[in-house]
């Protein structure tokens, strides 16, 4: 209900935002209407057509509200009482505001309205409402649904909210959140030939959990106890991991570079040196060819991870879901020896002449370097499939 009157408002505000007090009137917007002529009024109390919409649309809108009450009461429904609290509260602050205008004079009449005391209906209506939902609720926790002992947590917030004296009220809210709230524990099986440590397991399951966690799904790592029931369990499942042999492969290069080598000067037909047209000697630059041998050394190894990650529900027990896993790391260095004239190779070359082979990495620190990559995928799958939760 609440939301339906909220978003009543705020309809109401935009509608307001959008044309004149006449046609919000002549479109049957009243609420508009209203607004639009007060704050017109608030600037000129004379104008006489802003207080024949307000007349209009005040009474028109009074007329609507009392007669919705009548039909409410004469329902005799207790699920009623919230809905007439919420119109004669808006009846109460629709008073209020047209009486920051009012007395106004339309044509030698006064507008003005006579006072309503809206408060004694609105207490006695919010109290049969709250008994309404502190009852409701009650009868809701009797079906042990999941959906119900969430629709009684709100029933019990709204019930103490209105009233707040019940006995036990706060016992029951939390009786309900408790009982209404999903429980997922996600855990990680390890079904490959080569086993890790604890901490590497829990490194992969240092998971965001607030922000996976919503209103009435909580997401665990770790099993609280024994007497925790899941509704819902995420396995992690890593199924195979392949690490390759440590790799060594050797690339020959021949580098060949254009150097100056000095000059020498152009002659002529008769072994004469040329002039240029300034009377200096004409040059002519000499090349060189260096020449470098690279041997490149390329270690490499590499690391890949495939598995699963399966959505399971406990109540009735199904697999709901299941995402492929998967996660690689590399791992390569080049070191390199120079044969020949090292003026020959780029700055680049060089830098790799100045490394040497280094240790491979074990296959345990392979699979440690999977772990970030492990890490978003495992969490991506997650991610994805928390539709399936609820």
């Amino acid at each position: 209900m609440k939301k339906i009157v909220s978003l009543s408002i705020v309809l109401i505000l935009i509608l307001s935002g959008c044309g004149s007090s006449k046609k919000q009137l002549e479109k049957g917007n009243y609420e508009a209407a209203l607004d639009k002529a007060v704050r017109q009024l608030r600037k000129d109390s004379r104008d006489t057509k802003q207080i024949s919409i307000l007349d209009k649309s005040f009474t028109t809108l009074n007329e609507q509200d009392n007669e919705r009450i009548r039909y409410l009461k004469m329902e005799e429904k207790p699920a009623n009482w919230d809905e007439i609290y919420q119109i004669n509260k808006r009846m109460n602050d629709r008073q209020a505001y047209v009486r920051t205008v009012t007395p106004l004079e339309l044509n030698g009449k006064t507008i003005e309205y006579p006072y309503v005391d809206y408060m004694p209906e609105m207490v006695a209506a919010k109290r049969k409402s709250a008994d309404f939902y502190y009852a409701h609720g009650n009868e809701l926790m009797k079906s042990k649904l999941k959906e119900s002992y969430r629709q009684a947590f709100y029933e019990f917030v709204r019930a103490k909210e209105y009233v707040g004296n019940y006995e036990g009220i706060d016992t029951k809210i939390d009786d309900a959140k408790y009982l209404g709230m999903s429980r997922v524990l996600i855990s990680l099986q390890n079904k490959s030939i080569i086993q890790f440590g604890q901490e590497f397991e829990e490194d992969l399951l240092s998971l965001d959990l607030p922000r996976l966690n919503s209103e009435w799904v909580e997401y665990h790592t770790r099993d609280l106890d024994q007497n925790t029931k899941y509704d819902y369990y995420v396995n992690v499942n890593i199924r195979n991991i392949m690490v390759s042999p440590d790799q060594t492969m050797q690339k020959d290069t021949v580098v060949k570079k254009e150097v100056e080598d000095g000059f020498s000067y152009q002659l002529d037909k008769k072994g004469n040196v040329m002039k240029d047209s300034l009377g200096n000697d004409i040059k002519t630059k000499k090349y060189k060819t260096l020449q470098c041998a690279l041997i490149e050394t390329i270690q490499s190894k590499a690391c890949q991870i495939n598995g699963d990650v399966e959505v399971v529900q406990v109540n009735p027990n199904k697999i709901l879901k299941k995402d492929p896993l998967g996660a690689q790391s590399d791992f390569e260095f080049i070191s390199a020896r120079a044969l020949g004239d090292i003026q020959a190779l780029s700055q680049s070359q060089i830098e790799k002449t100045k490394s040497r082979a280094v240790p491979f990495p074990s296959d345990m620190e392979m699979v440690m370097r999977c772990s970030d990559a492990l890490k978003q995928a495992i969490n991506g799958a997650i991610q994805s499939n928390k539709r399936f939760i609820n």
